[in-house]
C-alpha cells in the first residue's frame, strides 16, 4: 500500500501547481460563504482545474480500466500489472475486451450494508499517524444555483440560457429497453479518487485521496450504484480501469477508448456515467458536502452537463444530456432535497458526446468519508432506476 501511495504521490506532482492555484481560491470563497454571502459563491468554491482546462467542480485525479461485478462486492486487484476485468451483472472476463453473459433476472434490491468502525481501528488510525498536524474537516451543504424550477436547482455558467421546464417536459435522446442486454455503463475517468476513511472532523497533513485500490476509491461508489440498478433488472456494467495512473495526463482519451469498446461490444448501452468525486478546500483547511437521509449521513452529489459552446459536430445533441440531468435532479430532489448540489451547466464536453445518455456525476468530495459516499451510491442508484424506469413506462 505505502509503494502504492509513494507512486501515486509522484504522480500527482505534476499537477501539484494547478491544483494549489484552485485552492487559493476554494479556500477564499468558502470563507466568505461561511460569512454570509450569497449561496452562489458557496458553489463556485468548489472550481478545480480540469486536463482540458475548462474549469468544472472537482478535484482533477484519473482513472484506469476494470470492470467488477455488479452483484458482488468490491474486489482489491493489482493496478497496472493487470488487464481490465469486466462485468455486466456476473464477472465476464479477466481480459481486455468484455463478453457477453447472460444477465440476471431482476432482484430485489438490498439495504444498504454500512461498515462498522471499531475504536480498535480507530486507536490504530491515531497511532499510525502519531506527531502529524490535523487540520480541519467542515461539514456543508449547498443547495442553491442561479437557476431554479420547482426545487431543481441549476448552476448555469455557460454560454447558452435554458429553460428548465421546457427541458424537463422534453423527450430524452434514448428509451429504456426490457431486455438481458446491458443499457447502463458506469466508469471512471479518475479511477484513483478516493476518500477519508474515518470520520474523526480532521485530516492529517499526511493525508492523500488517491489509491490504486478500488475498494477504497470512487470504484466502491459505482459499485453501489451498480447493485441498485441490476436490482432493478436494468443491466449494468460498471469498469474500473485506472485511467489515471500510471500516467495522469491524457485519462479522458483513455476513458473514451475505453467507452468505445464498450458501445462497440454492446449497441444496446444507452447510458454511460462518469463518477468522479469532488475536492473543496486547501492543505489545511477542507469541506465536505453532505445530506442526512434516514438517519444517515451521506455525500452531496453533483451531477455534470456540458454545452456545445465550441460548435463541435459531435455534440449536437448536448441538450438531450442535460435533460437527463435535469430527470435525475428531480428524482434526487424528492428522495432528499438535500441529497444534491445544483446540476452544474458549462462549457466543456468531457466525452459526454459519446450518446444521448452520458453525464459526469461527482459523488462527494475528497474529505467526504468512503462510505458516506457509498452510501450516496446506494441512494443514486435507486434514483437512476425509477428515472430510467419511468422514461420507459412513457415510451409504450
Amino acid at each position: 500500500m505505502k509503494s502504492r501511495k509513494k507512486a501515486l504521490r509522484k504522480w500527482c506532482t505534476g499537477i501539484g501547481a494547478v491544483l494549489l492555484a484552485a485552492a487559493g481560491l476554494c479556500c477564499a470563497v468558502w470563507r466568505m460563504a461561511s460569512s454570509g454571502v450569497d449561496a452562489s459563491f458557496a458553489i463556485a468554491a468548489a472550481e478545480m482545474a480540469m486536463p482540458t482546462g475548462q474549469a468544472v467542480y472537482q478535484a482533477s485525479s484519473e482513472v484506469q480500466k476494470t470492470e467488477v461485478s455488479a452483484v458482488s462486492p468490491p474486489r482489491k486487484e493489482t493496478p497496472a500489472e493487470s488487464k481490465p476485468a469486466v462485468s455486466v451483472s456476473a464477472q465476464v472476463s479477466a481480459a481486455d475486451k468484455p463478453k457477453t453473459e447472460p444477465a440476471p433476472a431482476k432482484q430485489k434490491a438490498s439495504s444498504f450494508e454500512a461498515s462498522a468502525v471499531t475504536q480498535e481501528e480507530l486507536n490504530a488510525y491515531e497511532r499510525e499517524h502519531e506527531g502529524e498536524e490535523q487540520y480541519p474537516v467542515h461539514e456543508i451543504t449547498v443547495t442553491e444555483g442561479n437557476r431554479s424550477y420547482e426545487g431543481i436547482q441549476v448552476r448555469n455558467t455557460a454560454s447558452a440560457e435554458i429553460d428548465i421546464a421546457e427541458e424537463l417536459n422534453s423527450p430524452l435522446g434514448f428509451a429504456i429497453e426490457k431486455t438481458d442486454q446491458p443499457q447502463v455503463l458506469i466508469y471512471h475517468t479518475h479511477t484513483s479518487e478516493s476518500y477519508l476513511t474515518y470520520d474523526t472532523g480532521y485530516f492529517y497533513e499526511s493525508f492523500f485521496p488517491r489509491s490504486t485500490e478500488r475498494s477504497e476509491s470512487v470504484c466502491a461508489v459505482g459499485e453501489e450504484i451498480a447493485k441498485q440498478l441490476n436490482a432493478a433488472g436494468i443491466v449494468t456494467i460498471h469498469d474500473t480501469t485506472l485511467h489515471d495512473y500510471p500516467s495522469y495526463s491524457g485519462a479522458y482519451d483513455r476513458s473514451l477508448e475505453t467507452i468505445s469498446e464498450y458501445l462497440e461490444k454492446y449497441p444496446s448501452i444507452k447510458v454511460v456515467l462518469d463518477i468522479h468525486r469532488d475536492g473543496i478546500g486547501t492543505d489545511t483547511e477542507k469541506y465536505k458536502p453532505v445530506f442526512t437521509l434516514d438517519g444517515r449521513q451521506g455525500a452531496q452529489m453533483m451531477i455534470l452537463a456540458g454545452y456545445n459552446y465550441d460548435g463541435c459536430e459531435e455534440f449536437q445533441n448536448w441538450e438531450y444530456n442535460l435533460r437527463f440531468a435535469l430527470r435525475i435532479q428531480e428524482e434526487a430532489v424528492k428522495k432528499c432535497p438535500d441529497m444534491v448540489r445544483p446540476v452544474n451547466f458549462s462549457d466543456f464536453m468531457y466525452n459526454m458526446n459519446v450518446n444521448t445518455g452520458s453525464l459526469l456525476i461527482e459523488v462527494g468530495a475528497e474529505s467526504n468519508t468512503l462510505e458516506e459516499a457509498r452510501y450516496t451510491g446506494y441512494c443514486l442508484g435507486q434514483v437512476l432506476a425509477k428515472v430510467l424506469e419511468n422514461a420507459r413506462d412513457k415510451e409504450k
